[in-house]
């Protein structure tokens, strides 16, 4: 009986001969999940005498790149990848806005049509240095930078052009179409464009799609720099003083959102419900955005998904109860009532309809220039978080009060700027500490004298709360009010006659004690210091020989 011979395994891949004798290694790979075509592998093989040889290793090594998944399964485009990848993630509308202008504006015309599997670290290397040499991606031939697409005059001079151009009085000359001049993306939009394409090619990577993501070592720009821009206390007071000028709804708003350092959607988003005006307490629950499809305004919750509360200043919450005042009065006049549920700062009379954020920004945009303020509404974010930390706030307080996660390390790298008063009071704690020896100096002593201290003290102008306390009872030692081994008020007390924080009175003693004025210990009231061999009842002078 013949034996049956055994079925013979078929061979993955095939090799074939092209008429220029070259060999061609061909492997199947699978369906395309973008296309439903059928993929492979293929590599050709030079012809010569070992090229079979050769052929038969390019089909090991393409059939262990299959058995691996090291290798593109699809032939799909960056805009298919980029079209799927919107359906899927899950972004905040007004984010989702913001990266479908930017794959709009600079992805799609440039890296759109590149096959996945041909997107390499180069392409992207060379995508980026576009991007920061023309914002327009034009070809660098001159050519007019026309102020709109639609059909207009470059030129709307009648007669004769002006020599010079003059925009600030020619409406022509402001409105003329002016030579092309290349400006680049900031390397922060450059980086958001680069985490929208890292992230879209994350998720083809995890669809098996490509096997590795090469805009992981692509040369992005590095993270920028924060440099807060706050105004200054001078400037923000005429920022303040100017909207109460203009409007005072418009001045209302101004000051609500310079005090309690609220982003702008969440201050147009309050009710008057979320407002506790006994207790001076706001609670920040929603935003408002504009919805991408409608364009219409819609509410959401904080930037952080976290309520909540903002204690009012006195002079905050005075404002609110005026602004309410003057809400009711306009509704009534309308010929409606005062709604409890309505917004804070609303259009309409009976506060049915939020303040837009685009409006509030670009009113604001407009007061400063004709303050000549360089300053966005934004920067107020900057300047209560600045003027809150040199004030002796801890960071957690503030980072709690602008909504901020990390335990306020967001609030101290990007919203707290250098501040003239805060450095002036670290240099008067760094003085008050520590003693200089300066041997070689000549004409210097070894030490500062704490003479020489108090004398330096009390030549220059207090600058802040602490210093006005320390000088107060500096003089009331001087003067006798306060004599030897009494005690000095308590700080609890000194807080509520200043109204300061405990911290700030605290730091006054501290100077004191820095000062020898003031004698303080564990457990013990501070009283004022004694000196050796003196009688208890004679008084301290200011400035001792």
């Amino acid at each position: 009986m013949a034996r049956s011979t055994p079925p013979q395994k078929r061979q993955r891949g095939h090799i074939e001969r092209l008429r220029s004798g070259a060999l061609r290694v061909k492997v199947f790979a699978g369906h395309d999940p973008v296309s439903k075509r059928k993929i492979y592998l293929t590599e050709t093989v030079s012809p010569g005498p070992r090229a079979a040889r050769e052929a038969e290793k390019a089909r090991t090594r393409l059939l262990a790149q299959v058995d691996e998944k090291r290798y593109p399964r699809t032939r799909a485009t960056v805009n298919q990848l980029l079209d799927r990848w919107l359906t899927v993630v899950d972004l905040e509308s007004e984010t989702l806005r913001g990266y479908q202008t930017k794959i709009r504006k600079h992805i799609r015309p440039l890296v759109g049509s590149v096959s996945l599997a041909k997107l390499d670290i180069e392409t992207l290397d060379s995508f980026y240095a576009e991007l920061r040499r023309c914002r327009d991606h034009c070809d660098g031939k001159p050519h007019a930078q026309h102020r709109t697409r639609s059909e207009h005059r470059c030129d709307e001079h009648r007669g004769e052009r002006c020599a010079p151009p003059d925009p600030t009085n020619c409406r022509a000359c402001r409105r003329a179409c002016k030579p092309h001049v290349c400006k680049g993306l900031s390397d922060s939009t450059v980086r958001q464009i680069h985490w929208i394409l890292s992230g879209a090619l994350d998720r083809a990577v995890i669809w098996k799609w490509i096997s590795v993501n090469p805009a992981e070592h692509a040369s992005k720009p590095a993270l920028p720099h924060p440099d807060p821009q706050p105004p200054s206390a001078e400037e923000a007071a005429r920022l303040a003083e100017a909207a109460w000028v203009q409007d005072p709804d418009w001045g209302a708003f101004v000051w609500t959102k310079m005090t309690t350092g609220t982003r702008r959607g969440e201050i147009c988003a309050l009710r008057w419900s979320d407002l506790d005006l006994d207790r001076g307490v706001a609670s920040i629950r929603r935003s408002i955005y504009v919805d991408p499809e409608t364009g219409k305004l819609r509410e959401k919750d904080t930037k952080t998904h976290q309520q909540r509360r903002v204690v009012l200043f006195p002079e905050t919450v005075a404002v609110v109860v005026a602004h309410r005042q003057h809400v009711g009065e306009r509704a009534r006049a309308a010929g409606s009532e005062y709604n409890s549920q309505g917004y804070v700062f609303s259009p309409d009379p009976g506060g049915s309809r939020p303040l837009h954020p685009d409006t509030a920004t670009q009113r604001y945009k407009r007061m400063a220039e004709r303050l000549k303020i360089n300053t966005t509404l934004k920067n107020l974010r900057h300047y209560s978080a600045t003027e809150l930390i040199s004030a002796g706030v801890d960071v957690r307080t503030v980072a709690g009060r602008l909504g901020h996660g990390g335990g306020g390390a967001t609030t101290l790298r990007v919203y707290t700027a250098w501040s003239s008063e805060a450095d002036q009071r670290a240099a008067a704690t760094m003085r008050g500490r520590i003693r200089l020896a300066a041997p070689d100096i000549p004409g210097s002593e070894s030490e500062y004298s704490r003479a020489d201290n108090n004398a330096a003290d009390n030549t220059s102008e207090p600058v802040s709360s602490y210093q006005r306390i320390a000088a107060d009872l500096r003089a009331a030692i001087a003067c006798g009010a306060l004599r030897r081994g009494q005690p000095i008020p308590a700080e609890k007390e000194l807080a509520a006659r200043y109204a300061v924080a405990a911290s700030t009175a605290h730091r006054a003693v501290a100077m004191l004690v820095a000062e020898g004025l003031v004698v303080s210990s564990r457990g013990r009231r501070a009283t004022v210091a004694l000196d050796e061999g003196s009688d208890d009842a004679d008084v301290i002078p200011l400035n001792p020989a």
